[in-house]
């Protein structure tokens, strides 16, 4: 059906948890057009972090104005018009995709999921998606970010880069609140008082939390984390615990140990985020969640704690930068 040497677009616009979760997507559809230019359509947030994806040869920014704002989407149409893609392999399955394959790409060979699909997770249908065009799976289902992870450790001690401590994300997505569990403060308490070191990692969304964590102390010399240093402290963490959100699944997908906390809202099977030692606690009422609760089920899987007592030596915040 395909030629190695063709000029290939992917669409992924996100959101960070689905891209990165498309790592092993993308190595498939590398291995199957080993020899393609492969161009990767996604959000301007994205852009940086995907710059070092190791599957894919170019990066294409869309804005994803609305269709009145015309301007803003021009050059995008001029561009994608103008590079001759032969093949457009559609992970994202949304409205606006539909559209550029029918505005943009009616002549060109789309593969594109099944209107009537109805998969059980976004991973599973880009997985169809891959079947469906004949490229063979064989990574898609173990997702390996470590290309993303930085060298960490001018922001770590001497001692938490040789005890190891677990890292604590406390936020999600702005448009999501119903997503965080309010009883971090109180399960940073509550490790640090066994004897383990505690990271809490914070978001520009939250950023309204930092008053309320144990020991908070600004990183103001470094500023907001980038993606890969956000990667590289979940690389070195001994265990992760967080919402249903981006850096969760980022944790998931370097194969850190973890767990992730569920309300009600959110299905874990659709969401996708266990794998090996990352896996998911779910309950019906996420504020209901009581600390003890978490505490038991991540107690036993976390290694020997200094016994110390010492405080937190860094509360990171991350960016998009």
């Amino acid at each position: 059906m395909f030629n190695s040497s063709e000029n290939i677009l992917v669409i992924k616009h996100g959101a960070l948890g689905d891209l990165i979760q498309s790592d092993g997507v993308l190595r498939d559809i590398r291995q199957h057009f080993s020899d393609a230019d492969i161009t990767l359509l996604t959000s301007p947030a994205y852009a940086d972090l995907m710059q070092r994806c190791p599957h894919i040869d170019h990066i294409l920014i869309d804005p994803r104005a609305p269709w009145w704002q015309w301007f803003q989407q021009r050059q995008l149409m001029k561009q994608l018009k103008q590079a001759g893609f032969s093949c457009i392999i559609d992970l994202q399955n949304s409205d606006r995709t539909r559209l550029y394959h029918h505005a943009l790409f009616a002549e060109k060979h789309w593969i594109g999921r099944l209107q009537e699909a109805k998969p059980e997770s976004g991973l599973q249908g880009q997985m169809d998606l891959l079947k469906q065009a004949g490229i063979s799976i064989q990574s898609s289902l173990q997702p390996n970010v470590s290309w993303l992870a930085d060298d960490v450790s001018h922001l770590l001690s001497d001692e938490l880069q040789q005890q190891g401590y677990v890292a604590l994300i406390h936020g999600c997505s702005a448009a999501h609140p119903e997503k965080r569990w309010p009883h971090y403060p109180q399960l940073a308490d509550a490790l640090i008082a066994h004897g383990f070191e505690v990271i809490n990692i914070i978001g520009p969304d939250e950023l309204e939390l930092a008053d309320d964590l144990p020991g908070f102390t600004p990183v103001l010399s470094h500023g907001l984390l980038s993606w890969s240093e956000l990667a590289g402290l979940l690389q070195h963490a001994s265990f992760v615990i967080g919402n249903d959100t981006g850096p969760s699944h980022l944790a998931s997908c370097l194969g850190s140990p973890g767990l992730a906390l569920f309300g009600s809202h959110t299905s874990v099977d659709r969401a996708a985020i266990r794998r090996g030692q990352f896996q998911a606690l779910k309950v019906n009422q996420l504020d209901q969640l009581s600390v003890e609760s978490v505490l038991a089920a991540v107690l036993p899987k976390l290694p020997t704690p200094n016994l110390r007592l010492t405080r937190p030596v860094l509360q990171p915040s991350y960016s998009a930068g």
